[in-house]
């Protein structure tokens, strides 16, 4: 038993010690649904345990929900902190926006610290049950939105990372067509629920 509590605390302080990798990009948002228009600037620290493919799921979400004050947070780092979110100069939530497929009381405090809350959820099957799981429960929130993203257009997104990037992102009808470098991607996000 000793033997592996010290292998855990030992994994534990290597994945402590690893740096996260700091990415670039500059982000075109051409979004004719509502009517945005701006170039972003973006570093994404992608933390050691972050795949390619959450990583760039990170960008989609940001150029679906993009404004002056949406920022990335400490994501993966920290677990009080969505993976991105947006604040008012009082520091109160607006937006909060998490990846991936969250508990009950993730979701709950989601949607209580922000004014809306959006869940961008991917991973095919395991996407697929855990939202036949738990979409009974969400009815009672009247501000999340929950998106899910299919995986053979995630897989597409992920080959086309580099450390930095010039990204075209239009949105028109609820798709987003990208270009990244020689990739031209279509995303076709799934409303599961929308508010």
């Amino acid at each position: 038993f000793c033997y592996f509590t010290r292998l855990i605390f030992t994994v534990q302080m290597l994945t402590m010690a690893l740096k996260s990798t700091i990415f670039k990009a500059e982000l075109s948002i051409t979004d004719m649904d509502r009517d945005y228009y701006a170039t972003h600037q973006l570093t994404i620290a992608q933390h050691p345990s972050e795949t390619d493919e959450r990583m760039m799921i990170r960008i989609i979400a940001f150029a679906l929900y993009a404004s002056d004050s949406l920022q990335f947070t400490k994501g993966l780092s920290a677990e009080d902190e969505p993976d991105l979110w947006q604040k008012n100069l009082r520091d109160e939530v607006e937006l909060w926006i998490d990846l991936g497929q969250p508990d009950e009381k993730r979701l709950r405090k989601a949607c209580s610290r922000g004014q809306q809350a959006v869940i961008v959820s991917y991973g095919g099957g395991t996407a697929e049950m855990w939202w036949k799981k738990t979409q009974d429960k969400l009815s009672r929130f009247d501000n999340l939105t929950v998106i899910n993203l299919v995986p053979s257009e995630v897989e597409v997104l992920a080959k086309s990372v580099e450390r930095t990037m010039q990204i075209q992102c239009t949105i028109q009808q609820g798709q987003l067509w990208l270009s990244i470098g020689e990739h031209s991607i279509e995303v076709n996000p799934i409303y599961w629920l929308k508010h």
